[in-house]
C-alpha cells in the first residue's frame, strides 16, 4: 500500500468525506488533497498529517485551476485522481487529458444525467472515467437504467459506497427551544433542508397544517429559503400558523435537531443519502422520510423511523401523528436509528470499501 498515491480534489468538504480520507491515510494510502483553504475541515486533515494544498475553482471551466490540478498530477504522479464535486469533476477531467491516471468520480443525487446532454459527456459519461462512486444504491440503479439502443454505462464502472459517519461527531447539546417560544411539553417536528422544489417543503407544511391541534405539536423549519415569502404565506394560510417556527438558515441546526422529537424529509424525487436525516438519526431524533431515492436505504420502515410514499401529504401527516400519539414508540425508533448509523453507516466501512475500490483499479 505504500506505493498507492491518490490525488483528491474537493471543495469545502464535509464530515464523512474528510473522515474517510483520514482513515485511508491511516491505512497507508498516500493521499494529497486539494480544496478550499478556508474549509473548517482543513484543520482535521492537518491534525491527521494528510497533505493539503489550497484550490478554489471559479466554475466548471477554470483554466488556471485545471492547470494547477495538471501540475499536481505531473509532480505527484498519483495512480488515482478522485474528484468529489461538480466543479472539480469538469476541471479535473480537463487536467487529466493525456495523463496515465485512473479517474474516480462521486455522485450524490439520483438522476439529472442524460445521454442526450452534451455536458454529461464531458463529466459522468466521459470515457476517461474509470469508476463512479454512488452514495446510494438508488443512484447506481439510476445510472444502470440510462441509455438506449444498447448504449449505456458499463455496470463495472458503478460502485455504491454509503458515506460513513462517527457518532462522536454528533455531540452538540440540545438547543433550548424555550427561547423560540416552544413549551417544554411540545412534540417537536423539525425539517432541516435548503429549499429546492424537489425537497417537498410545501408538502411538509401542508401535512403539518392538517394535523390536530390537541397533540401539542410544534413545527420548526430550518435552512436556506425556509423564510422565503412564498413559504411564509403558505404557513400563514394554515389553520394554526402559531405552531410553526420558521427560522431560515441557522448555524446551530444540529442542536435544534437534537432538541426535536421527529425529523422530516419529504423529498419528491432525486434524493441521495440525506445528511440532515443521518444527523437526526445520530442524535436519536426519529426520522420520517419519503421513499424517494436513497432515503429507504437509510431508514428501515417501523424499525429505525418511518417511510412514506413521495408526494403523499396525507401519508406524511399520518406518520407524524402516529409518532406523536405514541411517544414511547417514537423514542424507541430514535434509539434504533442511532444504532443503525453506528452499525451500517460508519466511517470505517466507507474507508474499507473505498480502499477496495482503489486496489481494484490499481491491481
Amino acid at each position: 500500500m505504500a506505493d498507492l498515491r491518490v490525488l483528491v480534489v474537493t471543495e469545502e468538504g464535509d464530515h464523512p468525506e474528510t473522515g474517510n480520507l483520514i482513515k485511508l491515510h491511516q491505512a497507508g494510502v498516500k493521499i494529497k488533497v486539494l480544496g478550499w483553504e478556508d474549509s473548517p475541515y482543513v484543520s482535521w486533515l492537518a491534525d491527521a498529517g494528510v497533505p493539503f494544498e489550497p484550490l478554489r475553482l471559479a466554475g466548471k471551466r477554470d483554466r488556471e485551476g485545471a492547470r494547477l490540478i495538471a501540475r499536481h498530477l505531473d509532480e505527484y504522479r498519483p495512480q488515482i485522481l478522485h474528484l468529489l464535486r461538480k466543479r472539480t469533476i469538469f476541471n479535473g477531467l480537463a487536467a487529466a487529458k493525456g495523463r496515465p491516471v485512473k479517474i474516480v468520480l462521486y455522485r450524490g443525487i439520483v438522476g439529472n444525467v442524460s445521454f442526450l446532454n452534451p455536458i454529461d459527456w464531458i463529466s459522468f459519461l466521459n470515457p476517461r472515467v474509470d469508476r463512479i462512486v454512488c452514495v446510494a444504491e438508488a443512484v447506481r440503479q439510476e445510472f444502470l437504467h440510462l441509455g438506449f439502443a444498447g448504449l449505456g454505462i458499463p455496470p463495472e464502472k458503478l460502485v455504491t459506497i454509503h458515506k460513513g459517519h462517527d457518532l462522536d461527531w454528533y455531540r452538540d447539546p440540545p438547543a433550548d427551544l424555550g427561547q423560540l417560544g416552544i413549551p417544554s411539553s411540545s412534540f417537536v417536528v423539525i425539517c432541516v433542508v435548503n429549499v429546492r422544489p424537489r425537497k417537498g417543503v410545501p408538502l411538509f407544511i401542508d401535512a403539518c397544517a392538517s394535523l390536530p391541534a390537541d397533540l401539542g405539536m410544534r413545527f420548526v423549519l430550518v435552512g436556506r429559503g425556509m423564510d422565503s415569502p412564498e413559504l411564509l404565506k403558505r404557513v400563514a394560510r394554515s389553520p394554526h400558523p402559531d405552531r410553526f417556527h420558521v427560522l431560515g438558515f441557522r448555524n446551530d441546526a444540529a442542536r435544534l435537531i437534537a432538541a426535536s422529537d421527529v425529523s422530516v424529509l419529504a423529498s419528491l424525487r432525486r434524493e441521495g443519502l440525506p445528511r440532515s436525516i443521518i444527523e437526526s438519526m445520530s442524535y436519536r431524533t426519529t426520522p420520517v422520510v419519503s421513499d424517494a431515492g436513497g432515503s429507504p436505504e437509510l431508514v428501515e420502515n417501523e424499525r429505525s423511523g418511518l417511510v412514506v410514499p413521495a408526494g403523499d401529504a396525507g401519508a406524511l401527516a399520518d406518520a407524524i401523528m402516529r409518532l406523536a400519539r405514541d411517544r414511547d414508540w417514537c423514542r424507541a425508533l430514535g434509539e434504533n436509528a442511532r444504532e443503525r448509523i453506528a452499525r451500517h453507516f460508519n466511517v470505517d466501512m466507507a474507508a474499507r470499501k473505498t480502499l477496495e475500490l482503489y486496489r481494484d483499479l490499481t491491481a
